[in-house]
């Protein structure tokens, strides 16, 4: 599979102290974990200093521009990124050139770790769906540093348990679901849920980036579908839409679409 990758790195200094950097993508740099802003917000790197200066050591990082691949489905593991700014869509595909969004990776999680643990082929593929910063770790250093560090290992178990149920929501999609109106208000909730607040007694606000061809490959349907539903759901006053936010006006009357 022939793709462009813009690869910006950077030298590894640390210096807590120092103001973000800025790239040519307008991300703010994170130099090291040990002085990364949002540690404690992030499942990963919210370890003790000790265990963070060891993951730092084996880290390489990186800037990516928007849809960079980081790794294909079939190849062999090389390691694992952790995403420090950004998203990464991993999809699977198919010979004829569908693909299937099975879930989108935001920042302070880690992708590649099934096919990195396992020494299998990734699963799936990762590309960026926006400028990201990721650190690389190379497979058996990651591994090594997983051995000496029991509670570095809790959190990978903690993030594959995560994976599993984000697998089995899109078999939710995929499989129970069974018209694409009830893919998209299943979704469409479910993300809700996930990232939304309450924007009064009846309305959920949630903010929404995905375009609608991303959110067909991510429930299993066509892009001109997806659009057709959000104007019908608009229609019906189901929900609002505002640029990239989200409002459920109706959430009962979503709710009675996956129950038809």
């Amino acid at each position: 599979m022939a793709y462009r990758l813009l690869v910006i790195r950077k030298k590894r200094r640390i210096m807590p102290s120092a103001a973000p950097m800025k790239t040519p993508y307008g991300l703010e740099i994170i130099e090291s974990c040990l002085s990364c802003p949002m540690a404690k917000d992030r499942l990963f790197c919210d370890l003790p200093r000790q265990v963070l200066e060891g993951l730092d050591a084996i880290s390489s990082s990186a800037t990516y521009p928007k849809s960079a691949v980081l790794f294909v489905e079939g190849q062999d593991p090389r390691g694992v990124f952790v995403i420090c700014n950004g998203r990464v869509k991993l999809s699977a595909n198919s010979a004829d050139g569908k693909s299937l969004i099975l879930r989108i990776a935001d920042p302070g999680e880690i992708i590649g770790l099934p096919g990195t643990i396992s020494g299998k082929p990734y699963e799936l593929t990762a590309e960026t769906l926006e400028p990201i910063q990721a650190n690389f770790i190379p497979r058996d250093a990651f591994l090594k540093f997983l051995r000496e560090h029991g509670e570095a290992a809790l959190r990978v178990a903690e993030m594959l348990t995560d994976i599993y149920h984000a697998t089995y929501q899109e078999v939710r999609y995929l499989g129970l679901s069974g018209s694409a109106a009830e893919k998209l208000a299943r979704f469409v909730l479910d993300h809700a849920a996930e990232h939304g607040q309450a924007a009064n007694q009846r309305a959920v606000r949630t903010h929404l980036t995905l375009t609608h061809a991303e959110i067909a490959e991510r429930i299993g349907s066509s892009r001109e579908t997806v659009t057709r539903l959000f104007s019908d759901f608009k229609r019906k006053r189901l929900l609002e839409i505002h640029g990239s936010t989200l409002i459920i006006t109706d959430k009962a009357g979503l709710e009675k679409i996956i129950q038809a």
